[in-house]
């Protein structure tokens, strides 16, 4: 049995290798052929159009890869430039706002050092380093004190009119009252007639008080009241207020009299200090 079946099988082997030589001669014949004469180029280019639609199906999802890869890097980019952008722009507006300001601070230090060339008397400019939040106290500290020779009771002025006048000093600082303070009082007098009074603080910033006028004196809307140097705090001749109001009552002694301040209290930043003659 077991010399048959080695019968069967030897024949078997020469008829492999023989079919395996014909189809590689079969395959240089054909490549030969197909290299002089193109005979396989129908035949490459149908198969070709053939499997190109598969081709294309087995690329579809690396394609949609690639194209969802770049959206997205593409928007990041975007967020990322609008948010540079953005922040850029804060800065740049942040930088012109300060721009502005130092302007405006310099156009106030113009108007204070021109006020200041036409004053009798000398003065030195300070800064405004703090406001009373209380609204009922209307006091400030500047950046002067003992050091630079600051005193109780000196004037302070702007470019304008008169502000106020020193409360309390420190070595470095100081503390003065407005004159829109309800406990500050200022005596003036009337520039066009010399009539005088005094002028009361009432909490507000753009009105004083103006009382005890008899109700048949010489006063108008629109005159300027000045210091009258009474008291010696304050010198003669500074402007403090225009009368903005006059309501008359026969059955009262006085005028009801009100007076806008001729400075703008409540937006200086620079003053100057008075100094004495």
């Amino acid at each position: 049995m077991v010399a048959e079946k080695d019968n069967q099988r030897r024949p078997r082997i020469p008829a492999l290798n023989t079919k395996l030589i014909i189809f590689v001669v079969l395959s240089f014949i054909l490549l030969i052929n197909d290299q002089r004469n193109n005979y396989l180029s129908i035949l490459r280019n149908s198969i070709a159009i053939a499997i190109y639609p598969l081709q294309s199906a087995v690329e579809i999802p690396s394609r949609l890869t690639d194209w969802f890869d770049l959206r997205i890097k593409s928007k990041e980019i975007l967020i990322k430039e609008n948010q540079n952008l953005l922040s850029q722009q804060k800065i740049n507006s942040s930088i012109l706002q300060r721009y502005e300001s130092l302007e405006q601070e310099n156009e106030r230090l113009k108007q204070i050092l021109n006020a200041a060339s036409n004053l009798d008397n000398k003065v030195e400019i300070t800064r405004i380093i703090s406001v009373n939040v209380n609204p009922y106290r209307h006091t400030i500290v500047i950046d002067k004190g003992e050091r630079d020779g600051v005193y109780e009771g000196q004037v302070l002025l702007d470019a304008d009119g008169v502000i106020g006048q020193i409360l309390h000093t420190n070595f470095l600082t100081s503390e003065a009252i407005l004159i829109s303070d309800s406990d500050h009082a200022l005596p003036v007098e009337i520039n066009r007639n010399g009539l005088r009074t005094i002028v009361l603080g009432n909490g507000s910033y753009t009105k004083l008080d103006v009382p005890y006028i008899p109700n048949n004196a010489d006063i108008e809307i629109g005159d300027l009241l000045v210091t009258s140097g009474l008291g010696g705090k304050f010198p003669s001749g500074y402007p403090v207020a225009k009368v903005d109001f006059i309501e008359s009552d026969l059955s009262e002694q006085f005028y009801k009299v009100s007076a806008k301040p001729i400075a703008y209290l409540n937006q200086v930043r620079e003053v100057m200090l008075l100094q004495p003659e």
